[in-house]
């Protein structure tokens, strides 16, 4: 075998063998639930990883760990967690200074066993050969006993490459097998297996503007494969340029390909569902700005609409037309979305998608941390916008949608001044009970010490909020920022 292929490979295949043979843990019950792909313990309920890159290890300060929440029958934050670093045993490396272990993080299946394995972005890595803040993506297994073996996925080629500011994995190829996409500085590559061999292909280079690549995957070219969407600018410096982009696996020649552009778009996140419903992978570009006028109008819909930071959704291919023909556009002034738009708000900075209702339409999570509440800037507040046939803007180009901060009756916490609640959103069903719940994440909460709230079924009624202190994580004085980045499954 490749060596290539065993550096990946290793952790997969370890984590299975750890699982075989071994009982739920104690006080699980005997029928656990179906497994969920996002299943750290394999105990059948979904799990929910936190990446803490600021958080202190062993005394290094931002050596960075991840906190995996495990989910349950009354969802995550009521079942405890545990805590992952380059301190623990199974996983490479050792905590330093500045390494920001867990600046990016996912949890995902990749070797379809029903556990998931943990991806980890550590991007202030230092590599022997490679320089500083080289980077370093690393796999850990999950088992039912706890972490299992952990390998490095890949590192960067260079000082301050940064390899592992952002992560994704999808089947790309078609073929079973999941590639890990990684962003660093000013570049994109992928990992893929084919067959028995693993190759390393470069997606993108070009100037990003010092910002992470953000990065989804999703059915763009509804050809029944995962593509990857990649979205980054940059201004001035050495020119202003920015491009939302998608690629597809090119078979013949072994690397991804673009298919799809919109430019002059500068975007803070991504997400891909299907908010119409039919049968079609649309994409969302949240808190999309114009970035440089090239004679391309309005690539973030109306400009009116990006005031306070818009929604720009553009929809899935179809018979009569191509990805992206058909667009729309929502922010705080537009009909049935709570709120007024106001400068500063970041409507949309932080993305995730589910169907939350169950009507076959995916609805968008969508976070604003920069939203004033009262007077209490960068308070935060989060919103939940129900796709319906028309996507999620009806014919008369209204929405239907509600919103949550700290303030919202029922939900626990005082809205305050720098919260930046809603800096991160995620969805999943942590409860198994077939219904999709909500996650946001308030790194600012707490003179930035962070936390995440739980919103079971996507409702006030029975929100919870869990921070480090209450899970019982060392968190001693210093600003974890705990909350962002959640997990995006």
């Amino acid at each position: 075998m490749p060596r290539s292929r065993r550096i990946l490979t290793y952790a997969i295949a370890a984590a299975a063998a750890a699982t075989a043979g071994f009982l739920l843990p104690p006080g699980a019950a005997a029928a656990a639930p179906r497994s969920a792909a996002s299943d750290f313990n394999g105990d059948g309920y979904a799990d929910l990883a936190v990446g803490v890159p600021g958080g202190t290890v062993d005394g290094r300060a931002k050596a960075g760990y991840v906190n995996v929440v495990w989910g349950g029958p009354k969802g995550v934050g009521a079942h405890g967690s545990i805590r992952v670093t380059q301190a623990t045993p199974e996983v490479p490396g050792s905590p330093e200074a500045g390494d920001r272990f867990g600046a990016s993080v996912t949890l995902t299946d990749l070797n379809g066993d029903g556990i998931a394995e943990l991806l980890a972005g550590a991007p202030g890595e230092d590599v022997t050969d490679r320089g500083s803040d080289a980077g370093m993506v690393t796999v850990v297994g999950g088992s039912k006993t706890g972490p299992g073996p952990g390998s490095t996925v890949l590192t960067g080629p260079s000082p301050s490459a940064a390899y592992g500011t952002s992560i994704a994995a999808a089947d790309l190829t078609g073929g079973g097998n999941k590639a890990i996409v990684v962003g660093g500085t000013d570049k994109v590559v992928a990992r893929v297996i084919q067959g028995e061999d693993s190759l390393v292909t470069t997606v993108v280079a070009a100037p990003m503007g010092g910002r992470a690549p953000v990065l989804a995957t999703g059915d763009f070219d509804s050809d029944g494969t995962a593509d990857l969407a990649v979205a980054y600018w940059t201004s001035g410096v050495p020119s202003t340029q920015s491009h939302v982009r998608l690629w597809k696996w090119d078979a013949d020649r072994s690397e991804m390909a673009n298919f799809w552009n919109t430019d002059n778009a500068g975007v803070t996140a991504l997400a891909a569902g299907d908010f119409d419903g039919d049968g079609h992978d649309d994409l969302a570009l949240g808190e999309c700005r114009e970035i440089a006028d090239e004679n391309i109008d309005d690539p973030c819909g109306p400009e009116n609409l990006a005031k306070g930071g818009g929604i720009h959704v553009h929809y899935g291919s179809t018979a009569s037309g191509s990805f992206g023909a058909r667009a729309q556009t929502l922010n705080q002034d537009t009909a049935g979305v709570p709120g007024a738009a106001e400068d500063g708000d970041r409507f949309g900075a932080a993305l995730a998608v589910a169907d939350v209702n169950r009507d076959g339409h995916d609805d968008l999570i969508a976070g604003a941390p920069g939203e004033a509440i009262g007077s209490r800037a960068g308070a935060g507040a989060a919103w939940l916008v129900r796709g319906g046939a028309q996507g999620l803007v009806d014919a008369k180009g209204a929405a239907r949608s509600l919103s949550w901060n700290q303030d919202t009756s029922g939900v626990p916490g005082v809205a305050e001044a720098g919260d930046t609640f809603g800096a991160a959103v995620a969805a999943g069903d942590r409860n198994a009970d077939g219904v999709p719940d909500v996650t946001v994440g308030s790194p600012g909460e707490n003179s930035s010490l962070g936390a995440a709230w739980l919103f079971p079924q996507g409702s006030v009624g029975g929100s919870a909020a869990f921070s480090p202190r209450t899970l019982g994580l060392p968190y001693l004085s210093t600003a974890h920022a705990y909350g962002k980045p959640l997990s995006s499954h």
